[in-house]
């Protein structure tokens, strides 16, 4: 990672996971291209879980045992930590037009990047036992009608599931004062 600074902890990481809409994963394609597909992941300890139709191209190139990468995004803002005055102030000053870029020009994120592998899961339980994670973590609201949705759908869903090896983290944020919580500083 380039920028040390703003490198976060596993467990920044795992926190971002938890919180993200989606993850993109991606996957070779064969022509020497990554082909990246958003998926609503739900992780339970170290491993992530997704479910798919059981035809098509994510299917065609998804390999049991394969190294993957999964991206997520949090939080995804423009920061407010320059009144209009000050960027006025700044744009005056040739010497003050980095503080442009770094305050104006910028935006607050949150991100972990996963190696793992996958794995394509076969077994009844297991598969069910990921879906239920999913289904917990996308809707709770609905968990009574878990079993009858699994008896109609499990024989007709593909489900898969990626033992994380490595997790990094990355944040920018500003504190109230306008300044870049930097080396995991927390606020």
């Amino acid at each position: 990672m380039r920028r040390k600074d703003r490198e976060m902890n596993r467990d920044f990481g795992l926190q971002v996971i938890d919180q993200a809409q989606y993850g993109v994963l991606s996957l070779p394609e064969g022509d020497g291209l990554a082909y990246g597909i958003p998926l609503s992941i739900a992780r339970e300890g170290g491993t992530l879980y997704f479910h798919s139709a059981k035809s098509g191209k994510k299917t065609e190139l998804i390999k049991d045992g394969a190294p993957v990468h999964i991206t997520f995004v949090g939080e995804c803002q423009v920061p407010c930590v320059m009144t209009e005055s000050e960027a006025a102030e700044a744009a005056r000053t040739p010497e003050q037009f980095g503080l442009l870029t770094s305050k104006l020009f910028t935006t607050e994120f949150s991100s972990a990047m996963v190696k793992g592998v996958i794995r394509c899961l076969s077994e009844d339980a297991e598969k069910t036992h990921a879906l239920r994670v999913i289904s917990q973590r996308f809707t709770p609201q609905w968990m009574g009608y878990f079993p009858q949705a699994i008896e109609s759908g499990l024989k007709l869903t593909a489900v898969y599931a990626v033992d994380i090896k490595e997790i990094t983290a990355k944040r920018k944020k500003f504190d109230a004062q306008g300044q870049e919580m930097k080396n995991q500083r927390m606020g």
